[in-house]
């Protein structure tokens, strides 16, 4: 009788259960030894009965030992002559990890108390593994009757099959026969035994060798299968082998098993195309996977099961298409919602939590790769953003954070600002580092003003900003002072100070420097004077930068005397002048007509070991040609040569000029002439000056040699 059949007791087994199935095996009909069948019906009968009561079900679990019915040894209590019936404890070995504190415990399922899942039964399949005291107690009573024993050395003693040792065994298995001879030498039984070994055992040892990648061994145990004839061949078979196949990676023997299959007449079923699927995702191969999923499951009528759709996510994935993905999750929340999906509502609920989770990874995937590319980078992720929020996706804080670590270029500017947007929407938190980062971005896109937002959102909102976000504000400020420093604009620059003063930023000498040298560049004496008296109110003690700009103001304004009183000051409290001092200095001279003291100050240059350069001529030789001593500006060029310093285009310029105003229009040609041949580019300026003196003057020079006019260049606009 098999196992797999269910007697008439079952039906009845609701209204006669015995208080304990090995006892009523033991007792058997009319006081004689049961046989192991009628052992097997009767307990099978009592597990059903059990189970119609509890509404659990019975699938098969992955990585099971099988076990089979043996002829029943008594067990003789100790002291007495009778036999009484000993209760089993399950023993058998999983396929989980070996060299645990239990390795020689796990759960063993008897071939009449498993029966193939509907679908063939597989981890692609999700089915989930139940096992109730009903077929605990099946398992202990159809050991108490098997009894164990024999010779082999895989058999254990409930009779039992080590799985894992018999894996081993098959480990180098090449053919069928091979499986055979090794089979019946593992189990020392004879040929019955292995031919009483359920499937389950045989799906087991093919999941063991997948996951050894001993993939040869595991199609010779299908060949063995086809050998035995009846049921061996099955779904769930064919399902083990595809696993198989899929751990080891050898792809390109999926083919041969979807052939066989159908050479047997097998027809795939839905775990067969899950599994199928989930390798062409692997392989990389999208188109397949789409094609599979609509061709070979929808148009074959099957039901997709949970992994069917998680596996198609997870190509949109690999793809890269996050438009795809949302559009799928749509519809298929549509379909949830319209009561379309087969099955429990209450066990979609959590796969569709993932299902949203999968499309938000594609759709952070897809952001990530356009933020790396090359074509409007922002405006690439900003579309999917917004598709996100059509499709009712919405992410959390950190989905959103990690998005702006991804934004480190100028290009960044756009998509950075909406994702901070949406961060602070979100609950009002927001990481500090993340913030800084936005400063910094802000700052290298050039949008400085957006970095100063951010930052006034750390004093009003929070988190407190910390000196990080100090020294990046800080260094933004600066870079806009210099520029203000560089084009003169100094109202510009002293409207970023009173910016800084309102936003608790508190400027130093640096800051302050830069706006006097500002007002300096601009010749605006009064507004340096008001800085710089500023900048002492503030308690900052002003460097040889902040007396230097000042002085240049008032030399620039024409205010000599306080320029010589500021000298004063400047060296009374202990500050030693540099280059750019002392040629404000000499130039000071220059215009109050002490010549004499000019050279007093070179020689106190000496005395401090600082060497006189071509700037600090040029500031004389200026201030001579704004002084209208045409004279004395060659006199110092002379000097200048005298003293081995090469003059450089604004020294011939100067003194082009100041040639010109002195009448010597000659002279100034021989000049021009002189730095043409040096390879100096005077400017256009200069060649109209000796252009109009000559023919002013009436100089009989060739001006054919003066060769062309220079292009006009244009300074850049303030």
């Amino acid at each position: 009788m098999s196992l797999d059949s269910t007697p008439s007791a079952a039906r009845a087994g609701s209204q006669l259960l015995p208080p304990s199935p090995v006892a009523a095996v033991s007792r058997g009909a009319g006081g004689a030894k049961p046989t192991p069948a009628e052992v097997a019906s009767l307990v099978v009968a009592t597990s059903v009965s059990k189970r119609r009561r509890s509404g659990t079900h019975l699938v098969p679990q992955s990585g099971v030992v099988g076990t089979f019915a043996r002829p029943p040894v008594p067990a003789r209590a100790k002291g007495s002559a009778t036999a009484k019936p000993m209760k089993a404890r399950p023993k058998a070995h999983s396929l989980g990890p070996r060299g645990t504190k239990n390795k020689n415990k796990s759960t063993a399922v008897p071939p009449a108390a498993t029966a193939p899942a509907s679908q063939g039964g597989d981890i692609a399949n999700c089915a989930p593994n139940v096992l109730d005291d009903g077929s605990r107690i099946a398992q202990s009573a159809i050991r108490s009757a098997a009894g164990g024993g024999g010779n082999g050395n895989g058999r254990r003693r409930e009779g039992t099959v080590d799985v894992v040792a018999f894996v081993a065994v098959l480990h180098d298995a090449k053919t069928a026969d091979d499986v055979k001879f090794l089979a019946q030498d593992f189990l020392g039984g004879g040929g019955d035994d292995e031919e009483r070994l359920p499937v389950q055992v045989y799906t087991s040892l093919i999941r063991g060798l997948g996951k050894k990648q001993r993939i040869d061994a595991a199609f010779a145990i299908v060949e063995h299968l086809k050998r035995r004839g009846g049921s061996s061949l099955n779904q769930f078979v064919y399902n083990c082998l595809l696993g198989a196949v899929k751990n080891s990676g050898e792809f390109t023997r999926i083919e041969d098993v979807l052939a066989d299959m159908e050479e047997q007449g097998i027809s795939p079923n839905i775990v067969t195309f899950n599994t199928l699927m989930s390798v062409y995702v692997e392989q990389g191969k999208i188109e397949e996977v789409f094609r599979v999923y609509h061709e070979d499951i929808q148009g074959r009528g099957l039901v997709p099961t949970a992994a069917t759709y998680s596996t198609v996510m997870s190509a949109f994935k690999s793809a890269g298409d996050a438009f795809a993905a949302l559009d799928f999750f749509v519809k298929l929340r549509e379909r949830y919602n319209n009561g379309e999906l087969i099955g429990n509502p209450a066990d979609w609920e959590p796969e569709f939590v993932k299902y949203e989770n999968l499309a938000l990874r594609v759709c952070h995937m897809a952001m990530r790769r356009s933020l790396a590319g090359a074509n409007n980078p922002g405006g690439a992720a900003l579309k999917v953003i917004l598709s996100m929020d059509e499709a009712r996706v919405r992410p959390d804080r950190r989905y959103y954070e990690r998005l702006v670590w991804a934004c480190t270029g100028e290009e960044h500017y756009t998509i950075a600002k909406e994702l901070y947007q949406r961060i602070r929407e979100c609950d009002g938190e927001i990481s500090l580092s993340v913030c800084n980062h936005l400063i910094w971005l802000m700052g290298k896109a050039k949008k400085w003003w957006a970095a100063l937002e951010i930052y006034e959102d750390l004093l009003e909102k929070g988190p407190k900003p910390n000196n990080l976000s100090y020294e990046l504000i800080m260094s933004h400020f600066n870079i806009l002072l210099n520029a203000a420093r560089r084009r003169g604009i100094w109202r510009w620059g002293v409207r970023l100070l009173d910016k800084m003063e309102e936003k608790g930023l508190n400027p130093g000498c640096r800051e302050w420097n830069a706006v006097l040298l500002a007002c300096s560049r601009a010749a605006e004496t009064s507004a340096a004077v008001n800085i710089f008296k500023r900048m002492i109110n503030q308690g900052l003690k002003p460097d040889v930068v902040s007396y230097g700009a000042l002085l240049s103001a008032l030399e620039k304004g024409g205010l000599y005397d306080e320029a010589l009183r500021v000298w004063e000051h400047m060296r009374k409290v202990g500050i030693h002048p540099n280059l750019h001092a002392y040629t404000i200095l000499v130039s000071i001279y220059i215009g109050k007509g002490n010549h004499d003291m000019v050279d007093g100050v070179l020689q106190d240059m000496l005395s401090a070991n600082i060497e006189p350069t071509v700037v600090t001529f040029n500031a004389i030789i200026s201030a001579c040609v704004r002084s209208s001593k045409g004279s004395a500006a060659f006199e110092w060029f002379h000097k200048m040569k005298m003293k081995s310093i090469e003059p450089n285009e604004i020294t011939y310029q100067m003194l082009i000029e100041a040639l010109v105003q002195d009448g010597k229009p000659k002279v100034a040609y021989e000049m021009y002439i002189t730095a043409c041949n040096k390879g100096l580019n005077l400017s256009a300026k200069s060649y109209d000056t000796v252009m109009e003196a000559c023919q002013g003057y009436g100089a009989l020079i060739d001006l054919a040699s003066l060769g062309l006019r220079p292009i006009v260049k244009l300074d850049p606009p303030r």
